[in-house]
């Protein structure tokens, strides 16, 4: 049970006064009734002097002890007190409390404490009870006459007035001891409660900031610990809110660094539980639930990341990098660095940093295909212009029949290898920004009747029925003219050549919110699903031997991607197997 610091500093208080007065009630008593007896003593000490002079005036007067018992009435009336007069042999010849009679029928007194006390010093003191009177009594006696020969006389006080003056004045006593400890008890209150009030604000004050509020401060002002005491809650709350605003701002920073960060992060504890996983991270490996509190495995379903952390846990390694694969939703390959957590040679936790290596490795890819195609295409050419120049070198240039058709196909295949050329070439120089176009606005129409006169040999060739659907008002777009025939013939060509005779092909321009969109779609042999991804690659071909036959560099797609993209455009395409393609761009019009 909470006890209040205000009741247990009355309790000390009250205490304290309450040992303090019982001594005090006790030291007191004792020595006043020491005092007392002490004063009644003295008092009756000096009244029986008085009445041994009183009584040896008698004697001097009348010279014989007859009126002894008059005598001791007449003291004991005047001292209110039990006056015995005692001749030397001890007979009792005067008493104030008997008469005649009774005084006969008194016992000797000479043995009494106080009258042997009297003979041997002179004065004699004793306290018991008496049987005559039935009474405890204070004894006190004195030898008179001439030499203190002549008797004793003796003075008797009640023992019970001693008593009655004892309750008195314990009475009294306790009654003030009373008063002062009722008036302590409320000084004792007020007192603590001053002393706990500022205590009892300062703690309310603590248990605000313990819950984050530091606007209020603690209005005490005294000279004293107290005062010490609120000064430094006052500025402990000033630098827990400043530190706690740091804290913030931070935490913030941090925040704002691991949300803008484009790798992702993971954070876990010495056991392997997820601390703190960024947003990248969750957006990379699909995390839609609250990771905090579970394991890797449990937050990203993906084995190999487990098997990371568990390794650097266990080994703490300074550096563990390691390439894992994941294909849900999609194929990835990430990059995974992760490090201990050591603080004093302790472990508590691990960091892992994932990057997202996927399009770097298909780009690899594409590097090495490219470097493969182009060395291929490169040397198919070279080795057929160099095995017919060796021909004719060999003497077959005065074979008249068959040097034309050796220098024929020398010639064709220079200007194959020259168009391959010039593909790469075009091709650098878009990607490098290197190639200039000139953008002015361009109707699209005579562009594409241009396109398909150049191709109308083989378009009859092949017997296809070509029809365009343009409306009449299209608008003008903002285009490189010569780039833009570029794009409708490789597209156009390759329509041509991959639709099967007697096939159609259908050229379609529309507006779509603010973009000129066309479609240029055939009946030919279609694209297989898988390889739609990588149609707009270089040297990328589907059937590459029926790719070679028909002609072909292997880039037209290609320079087409990068020429719409340059146009500020997208191209797209989409295909069936065995029943033809669309190829679809937009341009922006003016």
């Amino acid at each position: 049970m909470k006890i209040k610091l205000h009741w247990k500093l009355m309790f000390i208080f009250c205490s304290a006064v309450m040992l303090g007065l019982v001594v005090g009630y006790f030291y007191l008593t004792s020595h006043l009734t020491a005092y007392l007896e002490a004063n009644l003593q003295n008092n009756l000490k000096r009244q029986l002097l008085l009445s041994k002079d009183f009584l040896e005036s008698q004697l001097n007067i009348s010279n014989h002890l007859a009126n002894a018992d008059s005598i001791a009435d007449r003291i004991g009336d005047k001292l209110r007190l039990r006056a015995t007069i005692i001749a030397n042999d001890g007979t009792v010849i005067g008493d104030t409390d008997l008469n005649a009679a009774e005084l006969k029928a008194v016992e000797n007194h000479l043995n009494r404490p106080e009258i042997q006390e009297a003979i041997s010093k002179g004065f004699g003191v004793s306290k018991r009870y008496s049987y005559t009177i039935k009474k405890y009594l204070l004894y006190m006696a004195v030898p008179f006459g001439r030499e203190h020969t002549a008797g004793f006389i003796r003075l008797a006080v009640p023992l019970s007035d001693i008593e009655l003056l004892e309750q008195r004045l314990q009475k009294t006593t306790g009654i003030a001891f009373l008063l002062i400890l009722l008036f302590s008890v409320i000084i004792a209150s007020l007192i603590s409660f001053i002393i706990s009030r500022p205590l009892v604000e300062m703690a309310a004050i603590a248990r605000v900031m313990a819950k984050g509020d530091f606007s209020r401060k603690p209005s005490i002002y005294s000279k004293d610990e107290i005062g010490d005491l609120a000064m430094a809650l006052s500025y402990m709350s000033d630098e827990i809110k400043g530190k706690i605003e740091r804290i913030k701002q931070e935490g913030v920073k941090l925040d704002a660094v691991l949300a803008s960060m484009f790798e992702g992060i993971m954070v876990v504890d010495e056991k392997g539980i997820i601390l703190l996983i960024n947003p990248s991270l969750r957006k990379l490996l699909f995390i839609d639930s609250d990771s905090q509190g579970k394991t890797p495995v449990e937050a990203t379903r993906v084995t190999q990341v487990q098997d990371i952390t568990d390794k650097i846990l266990q080994s703490k390694q300074s550096l563990i990098s390691e390439e894992i694969s994941i294909s849900r939703p999609a194929e990835k390959i990430l990059a995974v660095n992760g490090v201990p957590i050591i603080r004093n040679n302790t472990l508590e936790g691990a960091v892992l940093v994932f990057h997202d290596i996927t399009e770097l490795r298909r780009l690899e890819r594409v590097r090495q295909d490219f470097v493969a195609n182009v060395s291929h295409e490169l040397r198919t050419p070279i080795a057929s212009i160099k095995g017919y120049a060796e021909t004719l070198l060999d003497g077959a240039i005065d074979d008249k029949d068959n040097v034309k058709e050796f220098i024929g196909i020398i010639h064709q295949d220079s200007n194959r290898l020259a168009n391959l050329i010039d593909d790469l070439l075009d091709l650098a120089r878009i990607e490098s920004g290197k190639l200039k176009m000139i953008f002015t606005p361009t109707d699209i129409k005579p562009i594409l009747d241009s396109c398909l006169g150049v191709l109308d040999k083989s378009i009859k060739a092949k017997r296809l029925f070509v029809s365009v659907d343009m409306p009449k008002n299209l608008p003008h777009v903002l285009a490189d003219e010569k780039r833009l025939s570029q794009v409708f013939l490789n597209l156009l060509d390759n329509a041509v050549k991959y639709t099967p005779d007697a096939g159609s092909i259908r050229v379609s321009v529309c507006v779509n919110d603010k973009l000129v969109q066309a479609d240029i779609s055939d009946t030919g042999i279609g694209i297989p699903e898988k390889d739609l991804p990588r149609i707009f690659e270089r040297f990328y071909r589907v059937d590459k031997a029926r790719s070679r036959e028909i002609g072909g560099t292997g880039l037209g797609l290609s320079i087409v991607k990068h020429i719409v993209l340059s146009h500020n455009g997208q191209v797209w395409v989409k295909s069936e197997l065995g029943r033809g393609s669309t190829f679809s761009f937009t341009i922006p019009q003016v």
